[in-house]
Parts: C-alpha cells; structure tokens; sequence
C-alpha cells in the first residue's frame, strides 16, 4: 500500500454514525458476546477529557475503514502529584481489512499528532504483541500501577509509550481511568437499538 490509498483526517459530525457502525462491526462479539465500544465513543465526543484534535478516520475509496480515540487522563503519583497522561481507544480497523498493515498505519500516525500536540505519554489496555511495533512496553517498567489491580496480578495488559523523551522519569504511580470509559450496561442496550440487530454470542477467548 502507499499513501494514494488512504487518508487520515479529524472526524466530522456528519461521519459519526458511519463511525459508530464500524466500530460495532469490528468489537462485535470479540471480548464479550455483542459489545459497547460503538456506545463509549458516541459518550466520548461529549466528555470534558475527549480530545478533538485527536479524533480522527481514515478513509479509503471514499468510505471510512478506520478510527482513533484519545482521552486525558492522569497518573496519581506516589509524591502526590497528578501527572497528565491519556489514553487511547476505541481504535478499530473495518474487519475485511484487519492484518494487512493500515491498523499500524494509523496508531503511529495518532501517536505522532500527539506528540506534536505535546502530550507526553500515552496508557493503554493493549496487546503487546501489536502495540510494541508502535512503541509501547509495559506500564510497569516505569513504575506506572494500573489502579484496583492487585500487586500479584498480570499486568502484561497495561502498556504505556512515553511520547517526550523522560517525561517519566522519576514518576512512579497508579493511573486512573477517564470516568468516561465506564459506561452501563442498560444504557448501551439502548442504544444498540438503533442499529441492525445483530446476535450475541458467547465464543471462545473472551475476556468478559
């Protein structure tokens, strides 16, 4: 692929619903049986922590087959301060083009908007295996804690980029999810009712 095959650009209003459609088409049925992501990002674009600057498709043959996020967020340091971090996602790539390269494309795109912004790191609940080729290790490796979870438990999920160079350097902390991200149950239902109906189903390697 070169770059004549695809665009990355800021979201408009009148893509939000073709947004959410393919959000739901790529988290449907993958790490619950139907799923919330195309509901979270419908909340997102109205929260205090959303980044618009960071909003933002990319197309390709005139349709949208892909879409990031970013949220502000926080890291409660150990020495009392809040350090300002954020976090990604939903990001999705439409489902017939997954694997052959625009998912990376994008994220390293999204990551240097961000630095250009002067962000100074980002925290993500990820898979190293993709997220390391874009520059993410283990939150843990900066003393970073993912909060309410044990001191026991695996953390190989929390992952973190710093985007300046040292802006972690003698932070150690828990980071705090955006309020956003925690959406209910009965209010997504609802709003999945605008949309085609679509079975639920309960498969393997699911997380919830």
């Amino acid at each position: 692929m070169n770059k004549n095959d695809y665009n990355i650009r800021l979201e408009r209003e009148e893509d939000y619903k073709e947004v959410e459609n393919l959000v739901r088409e790529s988290f449907w049925n993958v790490y619950c049986p139907g799923c919330n992501e195309h509901y979270l990002i419908h909340v997102m674009r109205d929260d205090t922590v959303f980044v618009k600057e960071l909003d933002l498709v990319m197309e390709s043959e005139g349709r949208i087959i892909g879409q990031n996020v970013f949220a502000e967020a926080v890291i409660e340091a150990d020495d009392g301060r809040k350090i300002p971090v954020l976090t990604m996602g939903p990001i999705c790539i439409t489902p017939e083009l997954k694997r052959k390269g625009y998912g990376k494309i994008l994220l390293d795109e999204s990551l240097r908007r961000a630095a250009e912004l002067g962000y100074g790191a980002v925290l993500i609940e990820g898979n190293i295996d993709f997220y390391s080729k874009s520059g993410f290790t283990y939150a843990v490796s900066y003393g970073i804690r993912y909060h309410d979870l044990p001191e026991d438990a695996d953390a190989s999920f929390f992952l973190c980029r710093e985007l300046i160079p040292g802006y972690l350097d003698n932070v150690t902390g828990v980071y705090q999810t955006p309020n956003v991200y925690y959406v209910k149950e009965g209010d997504v239902e609802e709003f999945d009712k605008g949309f085609p109906y679509k079975e639920k189903l309960r498969l393997p390697g699911q997380l919830f």
